[in-house]
């Protein structure tokens, strides 16, 4: 039965006990809808033979940054998300991750779920939630108790499989590659002057128009992470595009603005409004959006959809999650001459880069072997005789 912790005493001794552990498992309930950081509702942890729910509504989650900067391993199944979560709560991410997901990539599981991983190789049935669960409710029920330590109950013996099997395969250190990857992806820390590229409405935009869109789109990003709101609270889309277009310098223009109401000026927002407005206007003027990644070659358009399609055979022969291997904006980057394509690196450039550079260069074809299989082989340059 799990136990509940909710106070640093508590806390404080769980950490102790599981830094004299090899490996922890940690997962995270959290919720963002009405937030602009995501919420910690509850922190699952297994370690040893023990397995607590940490209660971040009635403990700081500060002493369990000792456990992450630890030498442990940290078990995770799909914890990108977790990943902001304890950074944003700890102050800091896990030393080393094994994430279980990533693991049954490269054993042909695609993208799958900790219920169906869970029960094509344990023959363990997950209870059900539901995924609308308010978790951030007082008391918690025994069902969602239950529920929530689920998720890390039963992942010592599922990495214990997936690493016999990877080690097998001599893939191991393939998913302990991924899963050092885990470290190095954004963990949504936006910078507030990027913040115009997520708007669609805006691109459409020139000159002083997109200067100003880009200075207020930054203000609201800022005004947004300070009061821990979503964005679209502090000002919609269409108000920031509609500011843009009009440059108005008084409340009362504000105020005439489609997408802008009264609840948007509250506040000093008015005043904060009109002051990014002005700051956009002395920007040097730009043309609009920054130009967008290189365009592929015509003539390499075709050899997309070829190569994608080979990469998939692969993928089935070597038992492995297309998308571990390699997706179709990868095969696009490498096509480009993207420097930081992830197919130029390690085993996915001994598998597929290297190949498809050959193919791209004129020195292999793709060919059917007779069998329905799409392979790569040395190219004759010989045409196929006419029929007559």
């Amino acid at each position: 039965m799990e136990s509940v912790i909710t106070s640093t005493t508590e806390l404080e001794r769980v950490v102790d006990e599981a830094l004299g552990e090899q490996r922890y498992a940690i997962d995270t309930e959290f919720h963002r809808e009405r937030t602009y950081f995501p919420q910690v509702a509850l922190v699952q942890m297994a370690y040893g033979d023990q397995l607590v729910l940490i209660d971040p509504l009635a403990v700081d989650l500060d002493p369990l940054g000792r456990l992450l900067k630890g030498p442990g391993t940290c078990i995770m199944h799909a914890g990108i998300q977790d990943l902001e979560v304890l950074d944003l709560s700890c102050g800091t991410v896990p030393t080393t991750i094994f994430d279980t997901q990533i693991a049954a990539g490269f054993l042909g599981v695609a993208t799958g779920s900790l219920s169906s991983i869970l029960k094509r190789y344990l023959g363990i049935n997950l209870p059900k939630g539901d995924r609308l669960t308010d978790w951030l409710r007082r008391p918690l029920s025994a069902q969602q108790l239950s529920y929530a330590a689920s998720d890390v109950e039963h992942l010592f013996p599922l990495t214990d499989l997936l690493v016999a099997e990877l080690e097998k395969l001599g893939r191991l250190e393939w998913a302990n590659e991924e899963s050092r990857l885990l470290k190095q992806r954004p963990r949504s820390r936006r910078v507030p002057e990027e913040a115009i590229l997520r708007i669609k409405e805006a691109r459409s935009l020139r000159g002083q128009a997109y200067q100003v869109a880009t200075a207020v789109a930054a203000w609201r990003e800022r005004r947004a992470a300070e009061a821990n709101i979503p964005v679209r609270q502090v000002l919609p889309d269409l108000g920031v595009v509609a500011v843009a277009q009009r440059s108005p310098d008084s409340a009362k223009d504000l105020k005439s603005l489609r997408g802008v109401d009264s609840r948007h000026l509250r506040d000093g927002a008015a005043a904060e409004i009109l002051t990014a407005v002005q700051a956009g206007l002395r920007m040097e003027p730009e043309a609009g959006p920054p130009p967008r990644a290189p365009e592929l070659s015509k003539h390499l358009r075709p050899v997309v959809t070829l190569v994608t399609a080979w990469v998939s055979q692969i993928a089935r022969d070597n038992h492995l999650d297309p998308a571990v291997l390699a997706t179709r904006a990868d095969v696009e980057g490498l096509l480009k001459g993207d420097e930081n394509c992830r197919l130029l690196d390690g085993w996915r450039q001994r598998l597929v880069g290297a190949p498809i550079a050959h193919l791209v260069a004129g020195e292999a074809a793709v060919a059917f072997d007779g069998d329905g299989r799409l392979v790569l082989e040395r190219r004759s340059h010989q045409e196929l005789p006419d029929d007559d």
